[in-house]
């Protein structure tokens, strides 16, 4: 067992690294990260530096990518909501993993009524996207950052527990499964040992297009005025400043935008990377 397994791994990894949309979409995550990470312990300016004899300059020495409408530092702005924007991502797509994955596992050992509720529940939530969960949310508690990642959290709740669901309920049907229940093995421990590592490749997968959709979400509410409120930097927000401004200066626009564009098609490219080398019907399919 321990040779076929470690053949199957050394086969998913050797995988990986021929996959050119893993390999791109690493490299784009990579530096999302990365520009997150310096903006924790270092920016060229302060973000809420306003410096209005300097309002949209070009790029400089002192400002790399020019100044906005206020004179604040375009470059320090998108920094700092790269890391606004993956705090977003990991907390509203922790959220959905460990209420919807609970919730889908907990359908598939259980079944019956069980099943049906939390079928059905999925049905409810969805009914509602992120936005317009958001506005509800915030019509009753205000906008801000925190509001707006429940929203998106919420709306990832259903997303997981269809996908923990139904992958759960295939390793259910199989033999090894039903061997643990007839040993004696509670259902919670045959998820535990069997269920939920079968399906960690799937939600892994799930759980970095959720981030590219959560990235999107935040984008949108700051759009709208739900999310990350001013002064505080949003890619979003930045995007609805720069409407005013477009034909006299473009790149308030074009730069969060290409911000945006850049972490999500990163993030898609490396979920399909991942998807393609981890799924073993994909892997089946090529072979075959």
């Amino acid at each position: 067992m321990s040779i076929i397994a470690d053949t199957t791994r050394r086969g998913w990894k050797s995988q990986l690294l021929r996959h050119p949309n893993f390999l791109i979409g690493t490299v784009l995550t990579g530096m999302l990260i990365l520009v997150a990470l310096v903006s924790l312990v270092w920016t060229p300016h302060a973000f809420d530096a306003v410096a209005i004899t300097q309002r949209m300059q070009g790029p400089s020495a002192a400002h790399w990518l020019g100044t906005d409408h206020f004179g604040r530092d375009i470059a320090t702005r998108l920094m700092i909501g790269a890391s606004n924007s993956i705090m977003v991502g990991v907390v509203a797509v922790g959220i959905g993993l460990v209420i919807g994955v609970s919730l889908g596992l907990l359908a598939a050992a259980r079944g019956g009524w069980v099943d049906d509720l939390v079928a059905r529940g999925s049905d409810v939530v969805f009914a509602f996207p992120a936005i317009v969960s958001a506005i509800l949310i915030t019509a009753i508690f205000g906008p801000g950052a925190v509001n707006a990642i429940i929203a998106i959290g919420i709306f990832n709740v259903p997303v997981f527990a269809r996908v923990a669901r139904g992958a759960a309920r295939q390793v259910w049907g199989q033999e090894y499964a039903r061997a643990g229940l007839a040993i004696g093995k509670s259902p919670s421990a045959v998820t535990r040992d069997h269920i939920l590592p079968n399906i960690a490749p799937v939600l892994i997968v799930q759980a970095t297009i959720q981030f590219a959709v959560a990235i999107l979400a935040e984008a949108a509410l700051a759009y709208l005025g739900l999310g990350t409120q001013p002064p505080a930097p949003s890619w979003g927000r930045m995007l609805f400043d720069a409407q005013t401004f477009m034909t006299l200066d473009p790149k308030l626009a074009i730069l969060p935008g290409l911000a945006i564009a850049l972490a999500v098609l990163g993030l898609n490219l490396l979920g399909d990377g991942l998807r393609d080398a981890l799924d073993p019907r994909l892997r089946t399919e090529r072979i075959g």
